[in-house]
């Protein structure tokens, strides 16, 4: 005890000196409290930045995911999208998204303030810094969800327009109804109560129906379907790249969800137990599961098991208990199962499962944090996170749908049959990801 009282009491003189060579105020100025109050600020930026750098590495386990899980004739296509999603994503979000989001709402609707990152002043507090760069990893994340749904048939313009579309429009917009209170804001959803902690709703179920909404625009992939309508598999051409791809996301996770604090505190270690523990229940429901269903422990479903409940855990992983989030988990394994076999079923194609991950799952992860809310929960907690999946549904997949239709009849969302069958990157980018291989063997994939 003696020794925590002298280091403590060396660090508050440090602090004090410095302040003091920095010209803030003399070295006997500053209190204990502010000391501490001094110490736990910066904490809260160096914790709030590493959780952003965290989210952001899910970007290659994105890019990764879906490049497994489809054909090597488009694996640089698919890397070409992950990095424009963020590389223009953040401009978009910069410029227009992040004051939509965060902005001064009178109205409870839309942001108006803070476009351009004008909350910073040189000089002034830094925090709207650390705060955007935690936020825009977030529609990122959004944004890159919406590629593996439309794989293998999607021209890169059209995608780079709608991928802008969701970082500046989008996501920002239903972002404010539920989270504009974490800045300068103010949403009609939050204010009713709405619980969404780091985003099953507000960032995965956006992406979700947006992919929804593309995937129905576009069509299936050539040779998906037979004549007769039954199913045809189109393999991925690497499940170990896959694989690699689950594990950079759940280790981001680990940033995504207890970052979402943005503050250096004692709670981020149950919501570290609780996004783990769901994982890791999903990946066992999902493999039981399809085991059961298909003869074999499918390691795709398995995988997707995993992110299922990774994406359901989002939105309670403050608020419930381990024992709950264990169960979360466990029910999104087995949804994000049936879920994958019903788009296919209605043909609804989507390469990576990326509909049943964060659509249906980030729908289930909400409605759960209001029925296993640790607080207790009622008919008006429940209700409210119901309206709150309703609108999300309705204001994204009716004005992703509508945006995929202007594009398709303007400048085209398919590529041409031709390019589909020899593969978008030799059609779209002009090269191969594997050029050792025969190109006649990117043409019978």
């Amino acid at each position: 005890m003696k020794k925590k009282v002298i280091c403590l009491s060396l660090l508050f003189t440090i602090i004090g000196i410095a302040r003091a060579w920095a010209g803030d105020e003399s070295p006997t100025a500053i209190s204990n409290k502010e000391a501490i109050d001094l110490v736990q600020s910066h904490a809260d930026y160096v914790w709030t930045l590493v959780a952003a750098a965290l989210v952001f590495f899910m970007q290659a386990g994105f890019a990764l995911v879906e490049t497994g899980f489809t054909r090597a004739k488009n694996a640089i296509n698919i890397m070409m999208k992950n990095l424009m999603d963020f590389s223009m994503g953040s401009l978009a979000y910069w410029a227009i998204g992040f004051g939509l989001m965060f902005g001064i709402s009178k109205s409870g609707w839309i942001g108006t303030s803070g476009f351009f990152l004008s909350d910073f002043e040189p000089g002034g507090d830094p925090w709207v810094l650390a705060f955007w760069m935690f936020q825009v990893v977030f529609a990122a994340t959004a944004a890159t969800i919406v590629s593996g749904a439309m794989a293998e048939r999607t021209k890169f313009t059209g995608y780079l327009i709608y991928s802008l579309f969701v970082s500046a429009i989008i996501y920002p917009i239903f972002g404010s109804w539920a989270w504009g209170g974490l800045f300068h804001g103010g949403g009609w959803l939050e204010n009713l109560g709405f619980i969404d902690f780091a985003g099953s709703t507000v960032v995965h179920s956006v992406g979700g129906w947006t992919a929804l909404a593309g995937a129905i625009v576009l069509g299936p992939r050539l040779g998906k379907y037979r004549k007769d309508g039954s199913i045809k598999p189109i393999l991925g051409h690497n499940i170990p790249l896959a694989a690699l791809g689950v594990f950079i996301l759940w280790l981001g996770w680990f940033g995504f969800n207890p970052g979402s604090t943005t503050a250096a505190n004692k709670d981020i270690a149950m919501i570290f137990v609780n996004t783990n523990l769901a994982a890791a229940a999903g990946a066992v429901l999902a493999m039981f599961t399809a085991w059961m269903k298909f003869g074999k422990p499918d390691a795709g479903m398995s995988l997707n098991g995993a992110l299922a409940g990774l994406v359901a855990i989002t939105s309670p992983c403050a608020s419930v208990s381990p024992l709950s989030a264990v169960i979360i988990g466990a029910i999104a394994g087995i949804i994000v199962v049936f879920s994958v076999v019903f788009f296919d079923w209605i043909k609804v194609d989507d390469p990576v499962g990326a509909i049943s991950v964060h659509g249906v799952n980030g729908a289930w992860g909400t409605l759960a944090a209001g029925i296993f809310n640790m607080g207790g929960t009622s008919a008006k907690i429940i209700g409210v996170q119901v309206l709150g999946i309703g609108t999300c549904f309705v204001w994204t997949f009716c004005t992703a749908f509508i945006l995929f239709k202007v594009i398709d009849k303007t400048i085209g969302l398919r590529v041409t049959p031709e390019e589909e069958a020899e593969g978008l990157d030799i059609g779209e980018h002009g090269g191969m990801a594997y050029p050792d291989f025969e190109v006649s063997s990117y043409a019978q994939q």
